[in-house]
């Protein structure tokens, strides 16, 4: 006679964080999760400025979107993605 077992079946609770001093702190709190569970952590890149860091405040942020959102028509186009990688395309014509 063949015996299956099954065990519980565990939903994936995803909760965001950010990591400091080999520590990672959760932003939110994840509800229904048990202390001492296992976790799995993925490190997320991020394309994000602190803008505090270069003396930009959120007042002074809102007031610079706002002046260069009549540009994002040009930027957005799809003609503009020759420069996503202006870098590497100039160190390649530079290396000819």
């Amino acid at each position: 006679m063949l015996s299956l077992s099954f065990r519980e079946v565990k939903i994936l609770v995803s909760v965001e964080g950010i990591y400091h001093n080999g520590c990672v702190e959760i932003t939110e709190d994840p509800s229904n999760i048990p202390e001492g569970t296992r976790v799995i952590v993925t490190f997320v890149g991020s394309n994000e400025i602190d803008l505090e860091s270069q003396g930009i405040d959120r007042e002074h942020a809102k007031v610079l979107k706002a002046n260069l959102a009549p540009f994002s028509d040009d930027w957005d186009s799809p003609e503009m993605s020759i420069y996503d990688n202006y870098d590497d395309a100039k160190a390649n014509l530079e290396a000819r």
